[in-house]
Formats: structure tokens, sequence, C-alpha cells
């Protein structure tokens, strides 16, 4: 899983509403559909190029070029959330140099679709694939009839844990939220330097840590926008996250830096509340700690098993190739074949098909790195209590990107982040009505 880089994110989806509002919907782009001309395309072979940034992606092409040697895939890295979106954006503006096929993350897509940037790929059968993805995933591509991507991995949340640390000071595995308070205070009292977990204010989490809450503090239906961040799932989460933040109960540290991986490593970093994508960051990233980690449910408010995606990426085709059907084509393989969803297993992707969710190649990983634990067990239930009908902002990297300048300063400063929220929703009521979109407060 690869973190979005949102710092280019404030051009991306300029003008996006006025595109949807003048009609510029997403199609085929010409030429036949159904799910016979995915066939017809791939016999006829041809050219497609392809950006990408998953450690899976050039393996996958590799296997795709060698069940259909007619069809050349030319991959490229063009970077990652931001540095990708911003590059396609402005290849579409120009009008050529954008790739016919595109990763994107789920918190992207919305911009993408709205604007007519993707192609729609139901009237190429992909509508009638459903059933064979996980529920939060597939409604993250979908949009009433039309169809935008099809999922590649998913990134449900548990709760990563130091098995050695609490061991130590004898901590055991928190269920709920109150008892995971407890234990950060329990544990920075006995040593100053160690802490419980981490969070510097990232967008994204809080986002999903809300989902986790029963929140829905986003709701779009076209260009009409509702925020609430304060609605009662938000409020839930805040109501446990300020005796953190307000008791300086989190690590210091900005996460993703060298410094944050020597702490994980070293144990003064107890627990990450994650998605699925954070073992193999762990592993490569921490490698001294192997042996320590184990994996745990997400805590919960009342007992009930919860948990929300916080990741995941799709693939689509977007508006303006010259053979769609074949890019539709090669969508679906790469995301849909048995070959390349144990590609992407093997790569460590939490996958997002209900097959390989099921597998044995999934369930009976037993890493050395978290002591032999089958932690994708764990995962595959946090699957299951993902709590549906979420929806993110159409303009939801944005929305990240300035995080940081409401949010961020209530975790920085050690106060209420409900003021900080507030803030945030002012920020992106005002930066939606500038796009053309009709925005409501909550």
């Amino acid at each position: 899983m690869k973190r979005s880089t949102t710092l280019a994110a404030a051009g991306l989806v300029a003008g996006l509403a006025a595109a949807a509002l003048t009609g510029c919907s997403s199609g085929s782009s010409g030429g036949p559909t159904g799910a016979g001309a995915l066939d017809d395309a791939l016999k006829q072979g041809g050219t497609i190029t392809y950006w990408a940034w998953s450690s899976a992606s050039k393996d996958k092409v590799a296997a795709f070029e060698k069940a259909y040697p007619k069809v050349t895939v030319k991959y490229v890295n063009a970077g990652s959330g931001g540095d990708e979106y911003t590059k396609i954006t402005n290849a579409i503006k120009a009008g050529s140099g954008a790739p016919d096929v595109a990763q994107f993350e789920y918190t992207a897509l919305s911009q993408f679709s709205l604007a007519g940037d993707l192609v729609d790929l139901a009237p190429y059968g992909f509508d009638k694939l459903e059933d064979q993805y996980s529920t939060g995933t597939w409604s993250a591509v979908q949009s009433g009839d039309k169809v935008y991507a099809l999922p590649e991995d998913s990134g449900p949340m548990a709760m990563f844990y130091n098995k050695r640390v609490f061991d130590e000071h004898g901590i055991t595995v928190p269920t709920t939220w109150d008892e995971f308070v407890a234990d950060a205070q329990k544990l920075h009292a006995a040593d100053p330097n160690t802490y419980l977990t981490s969070d510097g204010g990232d967008g994204l989490f809080t986002s999903s840590m809300i989902w986790q809450a029963g929140g829905h503090p986003y709701k779009v239906d076209g260009t009409k926008v509702t925020i609430d961040l304060q609605d009662s799932g938000t409020k839930k989460w805040t109501a446990v996250w300020n005796e953190l933040v307000e008791g300086q109960l989190l690590s210091p540290t900005p996460a993703y830096t060298d410094d944050w991986y020597k702490q994980l490593g070293s144990g003064e970093i107890a627990a990450l509340v994650s998605g699925a994508w954070m073992p193999g960051l762990l592993t490569t990233s921490a490698p001294e700690a192997s042996g320590d980690w184990r994996a745990a449910p997400m805590p919960t408010y009342d007992g009930t098993p919860a948990s929300a995606n916080y990741g995941g990426s799709a693939q689509a085709v977007v508006k303006g190739s010259k053979n769609a059907a074949l890019a539709a084509a090669f969508v679906k393989w790469i995301d849909s074949s048995d070959e390349a969803v144990d590609i992407n297993i093997k790569a460590g992707s939490f996958p997002a098909t209900t097959k390989a969710l099921g597998s044995s190649a999934l369930v009976d990983q037993a890493p050395e790195y978290f002591g032999d634990q089958k932690i994708n067990e764990v995962l595959l239930e946090a699957s299951k209590s993902v709590p549906a009908d979420w929806q993110y902002l159409p303009y939801q990297t944005y929305a990240s990107s300035i995080f940081a300048d409401s949010v961020g300063q209530a975790y920085a400063s050690h106060s209420d982040l409900n003021a900080g929220l507030k803030q945030w929703q002012s920020a992106l009521v005002s930066y939606g009505k500038d796009q053309g979109f009709s925005v409501t407060a909550g």
C-alpha cells in the first residue's frame, strides 16, 4: 500500500463540478462494447500504456503479456497519489499523453469520475462482477449504474502491537477503546520514552476512524455535497482520541520517517491501528523487531466487531484511450484473474476479491515477523465488519492536503480535535462551493 502524496492536490479538482454540470460524462470512448468486445480486443492485440506504483505492477504486466503475446503494455511508474493524479490531470487537459489505464486510490476515484475523466466499464459487463469483490471495495468503484474501476487491494484495519513490550509492562491486548486509552496511560507512565501508539494528524486516518465509529461525515449525490464533521460517529471517535491528544499520549515523532521506523523497531512505539498494508511496511522498515509483533482486531466502542478501510486502490481506464476495450480487458485480467491476484498476495497486498479472501494462500500465511501468527485471519475478519454506505468527498485528496492547517494544529497544541474538525469542515465547504458544488454544512 502506497500512501498518497497530496501537496499538489489543490489543482486536481478545479472545474470538476462544472464539468459534471455541463454534461461531461465518462463513456466507453467509442467502439464496440459488451463482454465479447474484450475477447475480440485481446485476440486482435495492440499497445496500451499503464501508470501504476504498486510493487506488484511490473510482475502482473509481465504475466499478462505472457498470457496475451499480441498485447504490449508500456508500464510507467508515474509516482503515487497526488504526483500521479496531477500528471494525469495535466495530460487530459492537454489532450495527449494520458495513460490508457491508471491506478487510483479509492479516495481519488470520485474526483476523476465526476469530472468525466474515467471510462464507464459497465457496458463491458463489469457491472456483473460485483459479487466477486468485497463490499467495501466495490462500493468505492461503483456510482449508480456505472462502474469506473476494478478493485485491486483493500486496507481493512486492525491493531498491530509489539507483544514483547506488552508482556514487559503487563499490558493485555485491549478490546475496547477505553481499555486502549488506559493502556496508553499505563505504558507512558511506566516509561516516558515509550508510547502506545502514534498519530501525528492524517486526514485519511481520521476519516477511517470516524468510519469505524459509524460516522457518515461526507454525503455525496452528484454535485450535491453535505459535510458534517460533528455527526455522532465523529463525536464518538473524538471523545476517545481527545484523551490521547490532550494527554500527550501519542508519539510526537512524524510518521513514516527514519526515526519513526526506529521507534517501531525498538518498541518505543508499541502499537499501530492501521490498514492491512502495515505488516509489509513493518517487515521491510523495522526488521529488527522481527518476532515481536502481532495482530489483533481493532478495539471497539461496545464490543461489537467493527473495522474500516484505510487505503487501497483500483485500476481504471482513462478517458481518451484509443483502445478502451483492450484497456478494459487488461484491467479485468490484472484485477480478477487468479494469477494476477496471487502475484498481489505474494507482494504483500491484501486482496479485494472474495475468492482470494477465503483462499489458503492468504489465510495460511504465518510470517516469522509476527511470531508465526496467521495475521490474515485477523484481517479477513476485519474485512467482514466494515460498516457499509461510506462515502468520500469528490475532492478528498484535496481535503487530506489541508488537514494539517486545521486539525493538525489541534494535534500540535494538544487541544480539542473538535475545534480543528470544525475549521476543516468550514474550509472544505468553502472550497467545494468555489469548485461549483452545492455544499451544505451538516
